[in-house]
Formats: C-alpha cells, structure tokens, sequence
C-alpha cells in the first residue's frame, strides 16, 4: 500500500536553498574580484579605491553584492524566525522589522554609492 504525503507550510524550502547558493556565487565572484584587484595593485589605499567607485560599473557590482547579501541574509533570518519562533504576532513582527532594516541598508548602499556628498 503506498501512501502519499502532502508537505504542508511555506514551501520555500527548494527555491530559498537555490537563491541563497546563487547570492553566494554573486557574494563570492565579487569578493574574489576585489582580492584579485588588491593582489594586482600590492593592496587597496585610498586613491585605489577611489579611482575603483569612480567607475559605474564597479559601483553597479558592488550594489549587486549588497542585494545579494541582503537577499541571502532575509532568507536565512526569515527561515530562523519561521523555525524558532512559533507565536504569530511575534514572528511577523520579527520579520517585519528584517525586512525595514535589510531595505534600509539597501537604501544606504545606493546613498553612499551615488549619493552626493
């Protein structure tokens, strides 16, 4: 006799497990593009780096990094806060406040990008 099974809840599961192995792919490739440029210069100083943000388009890959961080870490926290924490009132308010802190980030990420000192 074979009985099925009908998984109930989030079903997140597959999906999450691949986004955050992709958001560490992007983290990865970024962060060996940064060591790779300092072992190309002798370090990372000041005018380096500058001259690094001057160019939009490693401006563009370190914004795809943060969102990719910031994506990785909301599924992770979102994933603990579902496993752990069981009233609903304070898991939403859990998440809610993940959520306004991972945005805000975001927010000062593009500031500090493409903000104007």
């Amino acid at each position: 006799m074979v009985t099925r099974r009908h998984a109930v809840g989030a079903h997140y599961g597959l999906m999450d497990w691949l986004i955050q192995r992709l958001t560490a792919v992007v983290m990865a490739v970024y962060t060996l593009l940064v060591l790779g440029i300092a072992l190309w210069n002798g370090g990372i100083d000041y005018p380096l780096w500058r001259q690094l943000f001057a160019h939009d388009g490693f401006k563009l890959a370190s914004f795809l990094f943060m969102v990719a961080l910031n994506y990785h870490a909301w599924i992770g926290a979102r994933d603990i806060v579902m496993d752990y924490i069981k009233p609903v009132g304070v898991r939403l308010v859990l998440e809610t406040v993940s959520v306004v802190v991972l945005v805000g980030y975001l927010g000062w990420t593009i500031q500090i990008l493409w903000g104007h000192a």
